[in-house]
């Protein structure tokens, strides 16, 4: 069973920069769709970005000119630049494929607030 491990999550200050990474157990970044996912208190899970194989992204309009999602297959890692942070990005962050099959990792907690 593949696992992930998300990091680089902490508090920040609106208007600030955070960069999650993803780390897989195995070489899945290439093979599958992978998508970054958020859950805050009291809402549902949500995808606010993907990758394809081919390296299209996608992104929820909330998101979207201040996230970027990428990979780099030879480190089995994903990434997602988060810029120009809002309150309501405060969340749990977790990756997975874009199907969302594979265990769900920890996560890692995005907090911004003044």
């Amino acid at each position: 069973q593949v696992q992930l491990v998300e990091s680089g999550g902490g508090l920040v200050q609106p208007g600030g920069s955070l960069r999650l990474s993803c780390v897989a157990s195995a070489n899945i970044f290439t093979i599958y769709p992978m998508g970054w996912y958020r859950q805050a208190p009291t809402k549902q899970r949500e995808l606010v970005a993907s990758i394809s194989r081919g390296g299209t992204t996608n992104y929820t309009d909330s998101v979207k000119g201040r996230f970027t999602i990428s990979r780099d297959g030879a480190k089995n890692t994903m990434y997602l630049q988060m810029n120009n942070l809002k309150p309501e990005d405060t969340a749990v962050y977790n990756c997975n494929t874009r199907t969302a099959f594979l265990s769900w990792g920890q996560g890692t907690q995005v907090t911004v607030s003044s």
